[in-house]
């Protein structure tokens, strides 16, 4: 019987501080403070590493439930997160979000070096690096280094070989979608690149620009 009061006065200050928004459970490592233990506990997994989380499915492990949740929607192909202007779904209500500021125009963060915006934090993160010049993403294979984790990505299928894009019609594959893009115009006749001095029309700009010589060297006036 005492037990269980003690047990029920501990719930009722928890409870209590919640409500009042205190946080008297502190993470040892970050510092950062929970109103309840339980939540200091799902906390503490982001440093451990522990993943007590698996799927049953492909078995990759987290460290969240909630993250299992929303990686298994991936198997399963639900969509919960439906976009209300266009019908766009998506399986994290975090991503809807971001796919709402295409509708709104929203930019809520700001570059502090140029002031351009951008819709997440990420592509901020990403913009940056162009001011400061760090190039975090390393191939370890030539030491060339990227602003995105992206772009060395594409870059190590010149290393490994990896043609993963292919085209629909004649399935040639290449390394990067780019090069897919500009190949398909062989099949579709298409040449959005035009000489605004001849009119002659390409496939890539960059064949453009190697015209474009072609008058500027026989110029009088250049």
């Amino acid at each position: 019987m005492e037990e269980n009061t003690l047990s029920c006065s501990s719930q009722f200050h928890t409870q209590q501080s919640f409500h009042k928004g205190e946080e008297h459970f502190k993470c040892e490592v970050c510092d950062k403070a929970f109103a309840r233990s339980s939540s200091l506990l799902r906390h503490q997994r982001n440093h451990t590493g522990k993943k007590l989380f698996r799927c049953d499915v492909c078995g990759l492990s987290f460290s969240q439930s909630s993250d299992l949740l929303t990686h298994r929607w991936i198997h399963t192909g639900e969509k919960p997160f439906k976009c209300e202007v266009c019908g766009r779904a998506f399986t994290q209500s975090s991503t809807l979000v971001q796919h709402r500021r295409i509708h709104t125009g929203e930019k809520p963060f700001p570059c502090d070096m140029c002031n351009k915006s951008f819709s997440c934090s990420s592509n901020l993160r990403t913009h940056r690096r162009g001011h400061t010049g760090e190039k975090p993403f390393t191939c370890e294979i030539c030491n060339k280094s990227f602003i995105q984790s992206s772009s060395l990505r594409v870059h190590q299928r010149i290393h490994s070989g990896e043609k993963p894009v292919k085209c629909e019609v004649c399935n040639k594959g290449f390394a990067q979608l780019s090069a897919l893009v500009n190949h398909r115009r062989l099949h579709t006749g298409e040449r959005p690149f035009t000489c605004d001095v001849c009119d002659q029309s390409f496939i890539q700009s960059s064949n453009l620009r190697a015209h474009q010589r072609i008058h500027t060297e026989h110029s009088p006036n250049l």
